[in-house]
Parts: C-alpha cells; structure tokens; sequence
C-alpha cells in the first residue's frame, strides 16, 4: 500500500470536515490556490500554519506529518473479549481556539464514581465545548463494548472536544 501524502491528507482530512478548499483557506487565512497547492503536493503549509491547521482538521501535528497512526474508529468488542470497566481508560482532548491545549487520561472507573456521587454528574469547568456531555452515555457506551473515538464536538467558537475509550 502506497503511503499517503501530506496533500492527500489534507484533502482528505478537510472532505471528511465537509469543508471547502475555500472554507478552510479562510480558516487558515491563505488563499483558495495556496489549499489547492498542498493538496496537489505542489508546495506545503507553513509550518507555523500546521497547529492551526490540524485543529480545523480534528487531528494532531504529528498525524497530520505522517508521524502517527491515525486515531482508531469506533470498534464493538464481542461480549466474550470486552475488558472489565477497571481496565478501559477516558482520553480527552481540548484543543482550544485560542492555542489552549488540554489532554487528560481518567480511569473509567473513576468517572464512573465520580458519576455515583451525591451531586450525580460529573463536571469539568472551564470550556463550553465540554457542557452538555453526559459522560454517563459515555461509560454506558464503553460498557456495551464500544472503543476508539466516541465523541467529537467542535463548538461555535472553534474548541474541539475529542474523547476516546481506550483499553489500559
């Protein structure tokens, strides 16, 4: 299999967003022709372009470099091969619109206790693309057998919220 090419990556990437080579050059701030360049390996991004860049396109620098692995799809375990709650882990990942990066690894089975407690949710402040994430539905989902990446959310502002059920 031939590798794929940072052009082909991008293009790819920016399709899967359903953005246009004109929304994303406007996201970018370049033009439509410079998009339409590093898609057809005429020329790449500069490089102080890439952390933005991989932000509109929901993936790290290094993927988006060819660096690592693409971020697993969503699989269904069979009943008989799931983990047990203790052994899955929570991956978060909060990438900013102002450059703020978070990226936080929470034992489902803290979550999970941090859910049963007296106030019966759990909360993390400071980011409005985290509201309204019931992270209930997320242990729920991790229960029934499902792994890789649960949730994407990207809000109005530009945050994204990635969270990932991964086996320890």
């Amino acid at each position: 299999m031939l590798k794929e090419t940072l052009g082909q990556r991008i293009a790819r990437l920016r399709k899967e967003k359903g953005l246009t080579q004109e929304e994303l050059a406007v996201k970018v701030d370049v033009s439509a022709q410079a998009v339409s360049k590093w898609e057809n390996d005429i020329s790449c991004p500069d490089i102080m372009l890439l952390p933005k860049l991989s932000a509109i396109l929901g993936i790290s620098v290094d993927y988006l470099l060819g660096c690592e692995p693409e971020p697993e799809m969503v699989q269904l375990v069979p009943q008989k091969e799931r983990k047990n709650i203790d052994d899955l882990v929570m991956r978060l990942v909060v990438n900013s619109s102002d450059g703020d990066k978070v990226r936080m690894n929470l034992p489902l089975a803290i979550l999970k206790m941090g859910i049963g407690s007296e106030s019966g949710s759990f909360m993390i402040n400071g980011n409005e693309a985290l509201k309204g994430i019931d992270f209930s539905q997320i242990i729920d989902m991790a229960e029934k057998g499902l792994l890789g990446k649960l949730l994407e959310v990207e809000s109005s502002d530009g945050d994204t919220v990635e969270i990932f059920v991964e086996e320890i």
